[in-house]
């Protein structure tokens, strides 16, 4: 889901002071796991390749098939908007790796977000969410943004209205079976609790690694001669895109031995007021620290099925491979006019990564070539993730 702006119900505590209908609060931290971890983590298997490293899973919400499939439900359904229009599907759409094709999106109030649409696939391995919340460092955490978001209203929950919501979704008794299912151990297992870990397990299950990349590290399939022209180049200390774009899914630092974690860099995408300023609420990590040189920085993302998740950048100002990969090519972006008028190639809290490099006509195609071969076609179009509601 997509990080945009703060509200007071970012934090999991927060949640405490949710309730609807009159009820009780609802906490998230008083929630109890539903059944012995052991039992329910024996109903999941993961299935990768050997060149990636098991996810970290919160003790408190282990994966189970049931607890998945339910996830799966709620991503697609409405009911948990305030308008009964908008789902999480809605700005995560699975033809395009589960982004929405738009610089930024539109909430259920018709407020458009401030960030684009990351895509989800592989979010099992981030060791952070969103794209300026380095705080925020599990699915079920970031869960809560979308859903009680004020500013902008994303889903529209609030305290006044949450209990509408649970109580739509307990009119549906094939949904309360699920619920059941999911949650075995508990009377009445549909709470917002409940909710937030499902969609957290079905994301967490969202797993990419059938790209042609991915078939070809595996010996499947051979890059063709402009594939792996591409690869090595960015492989390369010329191009030095491995240097922030690292590991099996492609956004960890070339020095990270891990391989999945998220770190944070200022690109040079904006340098408003000549002192290295980006348009506010917009300015990364400083919005959370403060601090002059977070000023810009944002998560890097990765790379995996980048050919279908245009446009480009934290607000999407890029739009196609072609335009990214000469902004990194001229080391930051120049904006000659207008309000974002200024010269990010030399805003002081630039990333030392993005220098800027020589690329010809022939090296750009081929980059592009490789870049790609990360997609992976079977995750798009793979029954398993789609909205079984349909």
């Amino acid at each position: 889901m997509k990080a945009k702006c703060l509200s007071i119900f970012v934090l999991l505590g927060a949640l405490s002071a949710c309730g609807g209908g009159g009820s009780s609060p609802e906490s998230l931290d008083a929630a109890k796991p539903s059944a012995n971890p052991s039992d329910m983590a024996a109903t999941w298997a993961w299935s990768l390749p050997s060149y990636f490293v098991l996810p970290t899973v919160p003790a408190d919400n282990p994966m189970s098939e049931a607890k998945f499939q339910l996830g799966r439900s709620l991503f697609y359904d409405t009911r948990l908007s305030v308008n009964g229009i908008q789902s999480c599907s809605s700005c995560h759409v699975q033809a395009k790796a589960f982004t929405d094709g738009l610089p930024v999106s539109r909430g259920a109030t018709s407020e458009f977000t401030h960030r684009n649409a990351q895509p989800l696939g592989n979010s099992a391995w981030h060791t952070s969410y969103t794209w300026g919340r380095p705080d925020v460092t599990t699915l079920e955490a970031q869960m809560v943004i979308p859903l009680f978001a004020e500013h902008p209203v994303e889903m529209g929950l609030t305290p006044l209205n949450q209990g509408a919501m649970l109580a739509r979704l307990q009119s549906d008794t094939k949904l309360v079976t699920k619920f059941s299912e999911a949650f075995p151990n508990e009377g009445a297992p549909v709470t917002l609790s409940n909710i937030i870990k499902s969609i957290a397990s079905f994301q967490r299950g969202m797993v990419t690694s059938d790209s042609r990349y991915d078939q070809s590290l595996q010996g499947k399939v051979a890059l063709t001669a402009s594939e792996s022209r591409g690869k090595e180049l960015f492989f390369s200390d010329a191009a030095r895109c491995s240097r922030c774009h690292s590991g099996f899914n492609l956004n960890a630092p070339s020095d990270d031995v891990r391989g999945a974690s998220n770190h944070f860099q200022n690109t040079g995408l904006y340098n408003i007021d000549g002192l290295g300023g980006f348009p506010a609420p917009n300015r990364g990590i400083f919005e959370v620290t403060g601090r002059a040189d977070d000023m810009g920085k944002f998560r890097v993302a990765s790379l995996r099925n980048v050919a279908l998740t245009a446009p480009y950048m934290h607000d999407g100002s890029i739009s196609s491979l072609e335009a990214v990969i000469d902004f990194y090519a001229a080391g930051g972006r120049l904006i000659a006019s207008g309000p974002n008028a200024g010269d990010g190639r030399v805003n002081p809290y630039k990333s030392a990564l993005t220098s800027g490099f020589p690329i010809s006509t022939q090296e750009k195609a081929d980059l592009i070539a490789f870049l790609q071969t990360l997609t992976d076609h079977t995750f798009v179009a793979n029954p398993r993730f789609s909205n079984p509601n349909e």
